[in-house]
């Protein structure tokens, strides 16, 4: 399925560098894909809000074919924040299924479990692998990282908040959430191998904080990571999601954004001598 703009083709391909609309926030879905096509982005991740466009296939297909931006994942509504959206856990994640199928991309990203929804996270890995099979897309689990309260650690997430070692299909990596986590993106990255899906290019100082850094202000060796992808034969898409909420000047948040696109597209295209067999 096709939503009219194509991606690169897959003979000498090019890793895609997309937009998260949640890079733009707190601007709308459309304000993501105008921002895309003016910085020439690859496409647009749809993150699924309490936004009314957000959650419209015909509207989300109108933009793409506006700004010439394909659709390239869709975000299913797994925060906090967005709890009252769409319904039940279940629902949350078939209803993004089929956007996805409706707006013509083949990943939905989601986040696990939290640890209070136990009859969801009891069956959370055979659940998602049966509506990836169903509707013939991706279902690709995002990492995420420990709470803490008064400094200690709490359990936030079921199975976990790292995906490596769970029963995962497919997997998103977030450097911001491996940050918070204390976690090495670059030796995660080669560990999940071909599990490997999606992208949220980021970064974070590990502070403890969720920081949603411009990619190389961090910790996590965003540049070598991207390295590795490029020479490892990754087929997914990289996705921006940086947070611009404190851009404080009139083109301040297209700055930030296209030092991200530089960045990424930079390092795609430089891969580590021997990455491929690592």
């Amino acid at each position: 399925m096709s939503n009219g703009v194509e991606l690169s083709a897959e003979e000498n391909r090019v890793i895609p560098v997309a937009l998260s609309s949640a890079s733009v926030y707190p601007l709308s879905v459309h304000d993501a894909f105008a921002v895309a096509q003016d910085l020439s982005f690859d496409g647009v991740e749809v993150m699924v809000t309490n936004n009314a466009t957000s959650q419209s296939p015909h509207s989300l297909l109108e933009l793409s074919h506006r700004y010439r931006q394909p659709i390239v994942s869709i975000h299913a509504p797994t925060l906090l924040l967005t709890q009252k959206v769409w319904g039940s856990a279940w629902n949350k994640i078939e209803m993004s299924c089929r956007m996805a199928r409706e707006v013509g991309c083949g990943t939905v990203v989601v986040h696990p479990p939290f640890r209070w929804q136990s009859n969801y996270a009891e069956n959370f890995p055979a659940g998602i692998r049966q509506l990836a099979d169903m509707y013939q897309v991706r279902i690709a689990v995002e990492n995420m990282y420990p709470w803490r309260v008064r400094g200690r650690e709490t359990v936030a997430y079921l199975p976990h908040w790292d995906p490596l070692g769970q029963d995962y299909d497919d997997v998103t990596w977030d450097f911001s959430h491996a940050a918070t986590a204390g976690a090495n993106s670059v030796e995660a990255i080669k560990a999940l191998g071909s599990k490997l899906r999606h992208i949220h290019l980021t970064d974070g100082s590990g502070s403890g904080r969720d920081e949603h850094l411009i990619p190389g202000r961090g910790n996590q060796g965003c540049a070598e990571a991207l390295q590795h992808l490029a020479g490892s034969g990754f087929d997914g898409v990289v996705v921006a999601e940086i947070s611009t909420r404190r851009a404080k000047f009139a083109g301040e948040r297209e700055q930030w954004l296209n030092e991200t696109l530089r960045f990424a597209r930079q390092h795609l295209s430089l891969p580590l001598v021997g990455a491929r067999d690592a």
